[in-house]
C-alpha cells in the first residue's frame, strides 16, 4: 500500500517498454538498472531457460517492486507448437532448385531426397500448391502431391537444410492446439508463481484463445500473439476473447511477404485500439543493438512508427535478453519514444485511429474525462478501479495527460504495465465521495502528477468497490497543503 512518496516517479512518456530477460539481464543489479533506464514490464521467454531460471527472475522482480515501490509487470511467453523437420545423415544436406524432395513418416535419417516430418497434422492440412518454408523462409518448397504419410514437393528456393530446422506452413490452418504439453506445464508454473500476463503463441483462431482462457481461469491476463496469417482472417474474434495482443513480427514476417508486414502491423494496432485492447509491437525493433551500442536509422524509425501509431507497448527481445548492450537498448528505446511523444504533431497522429465509445456508461465517462482534460487544461486523470477496466477505457482515448490508476488490487496494479499512459498505485479503497476526492488530490500531488492550483479529473464508480460501476466524473483543484491536511492512505 502506498504510504509515502514513491521512490519511482511516473514516466514522462506514455508508451510502455517490455524488456525480455535472459542471460544478459538475470542479476538483481541489471534488472534494477533496466527498470531505472525505462523498462515498464518484463517478459520471460518460456522457449529458453529452466523453471529455476525463470523463478529466480520472478523473485528478483518482486524484490525490486518492493524496493522501488512500483507495481511491476511480468509476462510469461509460452513457446507454442514448434514445427520442425527430422534429422539428416551427416547432420546436414543440400537441396537444389527444381529438385523433388519428400517429407515422410520414416524416422531414419534424411538424405538429399527425403526427411522425416514428425507432425501428422501437416499431412492432414496441406494440399497441392501449399508452400513449406524451412529455416525462417531461407528454403521454399511447394507441395505437388499429398498422401497420408508422404508429401512430395518441388524445391523452389534451395540451400542447406540441417537437423530439426523450423518449418512454417503459411497457406494452411493446421488442426493442432495452440498449447502443447510443454506449454501446459509452463503455464501451470507461471500461474503458480503469480505472473501477470500469459502470452499465447501461434494463435490461429478464437478457439485457441478460449481454451487458454479456460485453463488460466482468471489467474492472469491473456495476450494473444498474432504471428500466423490464419489469425489475420479471424482477428476480430481473437481480439474479443483476448485481454491484449502482440504484433509478433518474427514468424509473421516469415509467413507473409515482407512488404505485407507493415500494413498488417497497422491493421492489428488499429483493430486492437478500437476495441480497447492493449497492443504490443515486437521483434527486431533494435536488432542491431544485440552486438552494437547504437541502432541503425531504420530501426529508430521503426520504433518511432509504432509509437506514432499509438501502440501501448514496444518490446525488446534478444536485445535485452542475450545481447551485449541491454541497458543501452532500453535507454535508446526510452529516448526514441520520449522524443516522438514530444513532437507537436504526435497528438494528431496518435488520434488518427478513431476509437468510438461503446454505448455504455463506462465508455461515456471515459470519453468525457479525456475531453474535459482539454477543456479545463487538467494536469492528470485519476481513475479508481478494482478490475482495471476503467483504466483501459480511459487509455483507449489516448488522453494528453498522465493516467493515475488507484486500485486496492495488487493483481490489477501489476497488469497496468502494458497499458498506455498508466501509472498504477496500490492503495486502500475509498468508501465515500469526500474520501475519493481527498485521496485523488493527495495521490496526484504525492506522485508528482500535479501541483497546487492544477485541476485533475477524477473517475470512479458508486457504490464504491463495485467492479464495472464507473458512473462519476469530477473535476477538482489541487491545494498546496493537501498532503499536510490529510494523513497518507
Amino acid at each position: 500500500m502506498s504510504k509515502s512518496p514513491s521512490q519511482f516517479t511516473p514516466r514522462s512518456r506514455k508508451v510502455r517498454i517490455l524488456a525480455t530477460l535472459g542471460p544478459a539481464s538475470a542479476t538483481p543489479e541489471m534488472i534494477r538498472q533496466l527498470l531505472k533506464s525505462g523498462a515498464d514490464a518484463f517478459r520471460l521467454n518460456m522457449s529458453h531457460g529452466s523453471h529455476a531460471d525463470h523463478l529466480a527472475r520472478i523473485e528478483i522482480i518482486r524484490s525490486m517492486e518492493k524496493e522501488l515501490e512500483r507495481p511491476t509487470t511480468i509476462l510469461a511467453d509460452l513457446q507454442g507448437p514448434k514445427l520442425r523437420v527430422g534429422r539428416f545423415e551427416g547432420d546436414k544436406q543440400m537441396l537444389e532448385n527444381g529438385q523433388t524432395f519428400v517429407f515422410d513418416r520414416d524416422e531414419t535419417p534424411g538424405t538429399t531426397k527425403r526427411v522425416n516430418l514428425p507432425h501428422r497434422e501437416i499431412f492432414e492440412a496441406v494440399a497441392a500448391g501449399t508452400r513449406l518454408l524451412i529455416d525462417d523462409g531461407k528454403l521454399v518448397l511447394r507441395v505437388t502431391n499429398v498422401s497420408p504419410d508422404r508429401l512430395e514437393t518441388m524445391v523452389e528456393v534451395g540451400g542447406a537444410i540441417s537437423n530439426n530446422k523450423g518449418l512454417n506452413v503459411p497457406d494452411a490452418v493446421l488442426p493442432m492446439a495452440a498449447l502443447t504439453d510443454k506449454d501446459r506445464t509452463d503455464l501451470h508454473f507461471a500461474l503458480d508463481h503469480h505472473v501477470d500476463w500469459i502470452a499465447l503463441s501461434f494463435v490461429q483462431r478464437p478457439e485457441d484463445v478460449a481454451e487458454a482462457r479456460r485453463l488460466i481461469a482468471g489467474r492472469a491476463a491473456l495476450l494473444a500473439k498474432i504471428e500466423k496469417p490464419a489469425a489475420l482472417d479471424r482477428l476480430d474474434g481473437i481480439l474479443e476473447l483476448s485481454d491484449a495482443v502482440m504484433v509478433a513480427r518474427g514468424d509473421l514476417g516469415v509467413e507473409l511477404p515482407p512488404e505485407e508486414v507493415p500494413p498488417m502491423q497497422k491493421r492489428i494496432v488499429e483493430s486492437a485500439r478500437r476495441l480497447g485492447r492493449p497492443v504490443v509491437v515486437a521483434t527486431q525493433m533494435l536488432e542491431s543493438m544485440i552486438t552494437s551500442p547504437s541502432p541503425t536509422r531504420a530501426e529508430v524509425s521503426d520504433v518511432a512508427t509504432a509509437v506514432y501509431d499509438g501502440a501501448d507497448a514496444i518490446m525488446l527481445s534478444a536485445e535485452s535478453a542475450s545481447g551485449q548492450f541491454p541497458l543501452e537498448a532500453v535507454s535508446m528505446m526510452n529516448r526514441i519514444a520520449t522524443s516522438v511523444e514530444r513532437d507537436p504533431g504526435y497528438s494528431a497522429r496518435v488520434h488518427f485511429t478513431e476509437t468510438p465509445a461503446d454505448p455504455t456508461t463506462n465508455d461515456a465517462i471515459a470519453e468525457a474525462a479525456a475531453n474535459i482534460v482539454g477543456t479545463v487544461s487538467a494536469a492528470a486523470i485519476v481513475c479508481f478501479t478494482l478490475s482495471g477496466s476503467t483504466a483501459r477505457r480511459v487509455a483507449r482515448e489516448r488522453p494528453s495527460v498522465p493516467l493515475l490508476v488507484l486500485t486496492p488490487s495488487a493483481r490489477t496494479a501489476r497488469r497496468m504495465g502494458l497499458l498506455w499512459g498508466a501509472h498504477a498505485v496500490r492503495t486502500r479503497d475509498v468508501a465515500s465521495f469526500e474520501e475519493m476526492v481527498g485521496k485523488a488530490k493527495r495521490m496526484a500531488l504525492r506522485h508528482g502528477l500535479g501541483k497546487a492550483g492544477d485541476r485533475i479529473v477524477v473517475i470512479a464508480g458508486v457504490p464504491f468497490g463495485t467492479p464495472g460501476s464507473t458512473n462519476v466524473v469530477h473535476v477538482v483543484r489541487l491545494a498546496g497543503d493537501e498532503l499536510e491536511r490529510h494523513k497518507p492512505a
